[in-house]
């Protein structure tokens, strides 16, 4: 007999994420009669989703049923799964950070502080589970995935899974050759924003020669005439294919977009690895595309909440979404059986990476809980050059947050490949760490040596 669960959904306000998560309940018929609490500190937009919500479900003739709260404590009670989609800080906060580095020389991104709200976050949602839901999963589909799911495994013993959309990567590769995404099968691990497409079978063959023969077909022509049809259009830019021939598998999903310093020193240089017009999605021209679009999004959402005979269905439609936080909800409860791409401890599956290291794995879900797949070896260059660095630095991310020591700070900031001398790293850190918002971090911070130590260092 199908069971249903008790959902809370923290970070609710995402008004696309949590529509999109009550249409797939609403379409699993195996949590029919399942209870949604979705939490959020913006009372508007909470109110907003949760009427949304009730609508859609009576429009399309579902049981399911919801309740808002401000309170994480109240949203926690009697919960089976809880997913954590909240940001500590707004896109508008970031627009503002990407000033500051701006003018202290840093073009792409900069010298900063690591995750440390949302660390905080995240250790506050494991530490009230613990107490209010102890068996029940988290599932962490917010960023910082891969740093924020390592610090909560090693810090908690709730069961916690972590999503991302980078794997949905291999669906551009496979729309631009012409491939039925029914007839693919792939592997792409690693650690999230660093996954590589170690298999790539069309109709159960290799289809890595497929790929090779484009690049060489129409690989320049796409190059010189594609326009990205969003900031995100990335998968086959030269950044991709250069990292592909640079380490013989294919970067999947943000992967290419993360690459080394020299795609991204300045925007003719991104737009000549990453496409017209965008360069990418972290330029000072594609940033507020990005944003407007959310922010259009969110008004559709409002003005419809507002429109009594606005049709949900309409608005959200009737099929479900790629998401996977309700099949892997119902593989967990329902035993139906399936494969997901996760982000859990790694306990072997990928060889050289330590235990409690989260890595992005494909894995094996029912009602026996989550089996990663064992991967094996990844190449020895991705494993030198890529993901033994990516852990190097999220490790040295979590003891800046667990020491305070300010000192790992500017070591991040004099290790930037778009630094130019100690007093650049020094003084862009200082006004980071000034700037409305950062006050919490510039009290956690402090610098193991006398206030007026670096004097003495900074005169050029």
């Amino acid at each position: 007999m199908p069971k249903s669960v008790r959902l809370s959904v923290i970070g609710a306000g995402s008004a696309t994420f949590s529509l999109g998560l009550v249409k797939d309940l609403c379409l699993t018929e195996n949590l029919a009669g399942s209870h949604v609490t979705f939490m959020d500190i913006d009372t508007a937009r909470l109110a907003a989703v949760t009427t949304m919500a009730a609508r859609y479900t009576a429009e399309i003739g579902s049981d399911l049923s919801f309740e808002q709260t401000t309170s994480l404590q109240d949203a926690l009670k009697d919960a089976d799964f809880v997913i954590n989609t909240a940001a500590a800080q707004s896109h508008y906060h970031q627009v503002d950070m990407r000033k500051v580095y701006a003018r202290n020389g840093y073009y792409y991104r900069g010298p900063g502080f690591g995750d440390y709200y949302n660390f905080n976050l995240m250790l506050d949602v494991v530490r009230q589970m613990e107490r209010i839901c102890p068996d029940a999963w988290l599932i962490q589909s917010g960023n910082p995935v891969f740093d924020g799911c390592t610090l909560m495994t090693r810090e908690s013993a709730i069961k916690v899974c972590g999503l991302c959309h980078g794997h949905y990567g291999y669906h551009h590769i496979a729309a631009t050759l012409g491939l039925d995404l029914e007839r693919i099968s792939f592997q792409a691990p690693g650690v999230n924003h660093c996954i590589w497409m170690t298999h790539f079978l069309y109709e159960g063959e290799d289809a890595y020669p497929l790929i090779d023969k484009w690049i060489q077909d129409e690989g320049e022509n796409y190059w010189e005439t594609h326009l990205a049809s969003g900031t995100h259009d990335i998968q086959l830019s030269r950044g991709a294919v250069h990292q592909y021939r640079l380490y013989g598998l294919f970067p999947i999903g943000d992967s290419p977009r993360l690459g080394n310093w020299w795609y991204h020193t300045d925007i003719e240089t991104k737009k000549w690895w990453f496409g017209q017009p965008y360069g990418g999605p972290d330029t000072h021209i594609a940033r507020p595309v990005h944003v407007e679009k959310l922010e259009r999004r969110l008004e559709q959402i409002r003005a419809a909440s507002q429109e009594p005979q606005a049709k949900m269905t309409e608005l959200f439609g009737t099929q479900k979404t790629r998401e996977q936080q309700v099949p892997i909800i119902d593989a967990l409860t329902n035993d139906t059986e399936g494969q997901f791409q996760v982000n859990v401890p790694n306990k072997g599956a990928i060889d050289g990476i330590d235990d409690d290291v989260v890595v992005e794995v494909p894995a094996l879900i029912n009602q026996k809980g989550i089996q990663p797949l064992q991967v094996g070896k990844l190449p020895k260059k991705i494993m030198l050059e890529q993901l033994l660095p990516a852990i190097l630095q999220m490790e040295h991310g979590l003891e800046a947050y667990k020491t305070g020591d300010k000192s790992m700070l500017l070591w991040s900031a004099l290790n930037d490949g778009q630094t130019r001398s100690y007093k650049q790293a020094y003084t862009a850190l200082e006004d980071i760490l000034q700037q409305q918002g950062n006050e919490g971090v510039n009290e956690h911070f402090r610098y193991p040596w006398p206030v007026d130590h670096e004097s003495v260092y900074l005169d050029e």
